[in-house]
């Protein structure tokens, strides 16, 4: 009996495990004392990563309740001081933190930080001139730049933008070709599995950045000789990049249009039909991704095709988590 085609791609890692701020899964470690639960995290995707809370005001010493601090100076490289005393300066300590929580956590697929945080705030942390206004488009958390220096292609997130269909889709997507990727390392890289793991992606790529995925297509393609060990950093790093590029119902439609090339001559007229009237729907808005994806899924069911059952894109992330629901 042969195994369902969406079924053989299916992310196979259990429970991938994501740092997160402490405050988003209710720990009370605000400066006032509270927390910013997160239901989104603790109720529904705690059920598929296991977290790794950490707070790193807390991890430096500070108390709770305690001084808020903020980010004052330079744009570029801001201090995090007090804000009522702001003799007290932790931008050092906050930092030697994020250095050491990198290193420690160095298992992680993935980061959710609490956004607008001096400490975790990922973009747009209000930076204060010396004259108490705030340059325009702000910065990033002391804590959080320190911890993704340390690890540049890691999937990141903040809190906020999760909320965002699209942005949490894209997100998870990313955690899980992260961890994919780590079990391909942790296996050992060859010229062979890296070639195989990029033609899984082929999809998935060509819906997130088509030129990207033409770019990496054509660096595997120079290997040669080459080690594939020293190609392989280089590699993952425009992979991870290229993901990181929401797709878009432009992107989505073309490489649905790709799958059902190759259902072309094994279904009749009216499926074809069928399936070309779904994916319209799907490109002007009208229904979401997973209503052409379920449809194409029930046709390579009946009619296996093997280069479409390892394709990543039909099954990036677990299917009950309903990701492609609502984009």
């Amino acid at each position: 009996m042969s195994t369902p085609a969406h079924r053989l791609h299916a992310p196979s890692i259990s429970k991938p495990k994501l740092g997160i701020s402490a405050c988003l899964m209710g720990v009370e470690v605000r400066f006032n004392g509270g927390h910013k639960l997160s239901h989104l995290c603790t109720d529904s995707l705690s059920q598929y990563f296991d977290f790794v809370p950490a707070c790193p005001e807390v991890g430096i010493g500070m108390g709770v309740p305690r001084q808020a601090i903020r980010l004052v100076g330079d744009i570029d490289k801001p201090q995090a001081v007090g804000s009522v005393d702001s003799d007290m300066n932790v931008t050092q300590a906050l930092a030697e933190y994020g250095e050491r929580m990198a290193d420690e956590m160095d298992d992680l697929c993935g980061y959710i930080f609490m956004q607008k945080s001096p400490s975790c705030g990922l973009e747009r942390v209000k930076v204060y001139r010396e004259n108490g206004a705030p340059f325009d488009g702000g910065g990033r958390g002391i804590y959080a730049k320190a911890f993704c220096d340390r690890h540049p292609d890691l999937p990141v997130e903040e809190d906020g933008r999760l909320n965002d269909p699209v942005l949490r889709e894209n997100f998870v997507t990313r955690v899980y070709a992260y961890a994919a990727w780590q079990a391909l390392v942790d296996s050992g890289i060859t010229r062979r599995a890296l070639t195989e793991f990029h033609s899984r992606y082929k999809y998935q790529l060509m819906a997130n950045d088509p030129v990207q995925y033409r770019a990496l297509g054509n660096l595997l393609g120079t290997m040669g000789k080459s080690d594939p060990k020293e190609i392989a950093p280089g590699y993952f790093s425009q992979l991870m990049s290229a993901l990181k590029k929401p797709a878009t119902r432009r992107t989505h439609t073309n490489v649905l249009q790709h799958l059902c090339g190759y259902l072309r001559k094994t279904i009749g007229t009216e499926d074809k039909q069928e399936i070309q009237a779904v994916i319209d729907q799907y490109h002007q808005g009208i229904v979401p991704l997973v209503v052409p994806l379920t449809l194409l899924k029930h046709h390579f069911r009946q009619h296996p095709d093997p280069y479409v059952a390892l394709q990543v894109y039909l099954q990036p992330h677990p299917e009950n988590l309903s990701l492609r629901n609502a984009i």
